[in-house]
């Protein structure tokens, strides 16, 4: 049998692709995390699913689980907020899931930061601003960061910034920003992307560790740094322009 990792998204349940809520409805276990995926997600599960909450369970004990499932003839959904590829452990599991010969799959999802941008309104990449994403995070007791990902060499690039898990580090960061993009450069910080609980706020660099105080945001939101929040005087496309239409050979 076949353990499916499901990107369930940022959190509004109608924002599962419609992958995963069909690996989902056949799959007889279930394993997720409380604290970030949504119990409405889980009403998708079929009836009798075995359902495990694995918030507060050691990686040995999740991956037993999904072995025990497999030995017992059950496909596994194993349920990870936003998507794969950012910040889910995916790795630590899949590599305990290859030395016990257990097969598996991988279902994207809808990432955070890509909730994120849609409740802002806003494209992150901007022709003549921004052309660029740097997805990271800032080092925590539980994980540091390599060498160079550090935030200040990383800023030192000066595109647009999409971090993830920071949000409890406001006044560390803002220090490492500041004498790269400036006090004036725009910040928006999405908390609860996509939820009913979702929380907006835009303000300068110089202002986040205060607006973030302020609103109570400690924890699972994203912040963007960078020009393209507040795109001025930019070219269009070419990609749409007249100029690209008028060029021998454009198609129509």
């Amino acid at each position: 049998m076949t353990v499916y990792f499901i990107g369930a998204g940022p959190g509004a349940p109608d924002l599962l692709t419609l992958r995963g809520a069909d690996l989902l409805a056949r799959c007889a276990v279930c394993l997720y995390a409380g604290s970030l995926v949504p119990p409405e997600v889980l009403d998708r599960c079929p009836q009798g699913a075995r359902l495990v909450d694995t918030a507060r369970m050691p990686l040995p004990d999740i991956v037993d689980e999904m072995v025990a499932a497999h030995t017992a003839g059950h496909d596994v959904a194993r349920l990870h907020s936003g998507d794969m590829s950012l910040y889910s452990a995916f790795t630590e599991q899949a590599r305990r899931l290859d030395e016990a010969g257990v097969p598996y799959e991988v279902v994207p999802g809808v990432p955070a930061f890509a909730a994120a941008s849609a409740s802002l309104q806003r494209e992150l990449t901007v022709p003549g601003v921004g052309q660029s994403l740097l997805i990271t995070r800032v080092s925590t007791l539980s994980t540091d960061m390599p060498a160079g990902e550090d935030l200040p060499s990383l800023a030192a690039t000066g595109v647009t910034l999409a971090l993830h898990l920071a949000a409890h580090r406001a006044k560390e960061l803002t220090a490492d920003l500041l004498p790269h993009y400036g006090a004036d450069c725009p910040v928006a910080v999405v908390a609860y992307a996509s939820r009913a609980d979702e929380v907006i706020v835009r303000c300068r660099l110089a202002e986040l560790p205060e607006r973030l105080a302020g609103a109570g945001i400690t924890k699972t939101a994203v912040i963007f740094v960078g020009r393209a929040l507040e795109p001025r005087g930019f070219e269009e496309s070419y990609l749409y322009s007249a100029r690209r239409l008028r060029a021998p050979g454009a198609s129509h």
